[in-house]
């Protein structure tokens, strides 16, 4: 059980396992999973205030600006559900939001106790990234490293061609690589001269991993 609220900010890389891990801690701690994508997607059907003014920048493909970003964290971060405190998964992106997250929980009598780095090589989430195939026959998905079929480039369960959607490519993996870490390094550096991060070796097993993030959870929760 942890002692009172913590909220911690949760970085990793597509394909570093990240969803895994904040579902295993979600479970095990208690400490809810806050998905800036889950916050969108809800207020962008609810058609709130803050939905349709996100939807108003989206429509012009536009970026939706970093304030109405923030607005809709602290609005989440409000609810009851959040009182044990929260692991924040895909914000901050920008030191603006981290900065800006820092004074919206300053205003919550909060504050950011940690940031988990899952880190993983580039070479490896490549693999990762872009091993899955699809079967075009019956729809049933490989993975080159965690599920590949008994013969390249057919299905086990019908013998139909298997083939990769252009989001699983190699190519298409190593722009959203790219995207990310340009976005993302800056935050990294943010939190480490604060001396809140902590980086976690993403290349061990599931069970590893999460241990590793339960004692660098638990040595802050001691503190």
């Amino acid at each position: 059980m942890l002692a009172e609220s913590l909220f911690i900010v949760f970085l990793g890389a597509p394909g570093a396992g990240k969803g895994t891990q904040a579902k295993l801690l979600e479970k095990e701690l208690g400490l809810l999973q806050i998905s800036t994508g889950d916050i969108f997607r809800k207020n962008l059907q609810e058609e709130s205030e803050l939905g349709l003014l996100a939807k108003s920048y989206m429509d012009k493909g536009e970026l939706v600006p970093d304030g109405v970003t923030v607005a809709m964290v602290k609005e989440r971060l409000s609810h009851a559900d959040c009182a044990k405190g929260a692991l924040l998964d895909g914000f901050p992106r920008t030191v603006a939001q981290a900065e800006a997250l820092a004074d919206l929980l300053a205003d919550l009598g909060k504050r950011v106790a940690l940031t988990l780095y899952l880190k993983v090589p580039d070479e490896i989430l490549l693999q990762r990234l872009s091993g899955r195939w699809i079967c075009r026959n019956c729809g049933a998905v490989y993975h080159t490293l965690f599920s590949p079929p008994k013969v390249a480039g057919v299905c086990d369960l019908c013998g139909g061609e298997l083939y990769q959607r252009p989001d699983d490519k190699v190519e298409t993996a190593q722009n959203r690589l790219r995207v990310y870490f340009e976005q993302t390094a800056p935050v990294i550096e943010y939190y480490d001269r604060l001396g809140l991060l902590r980086e976690i070796d993403g290349t061990q097993s599931i069970e590893e991993v999460h241990h590793a993030l339960l004692t660098a959870i638990g040595e802050v929760d001691c503190q």
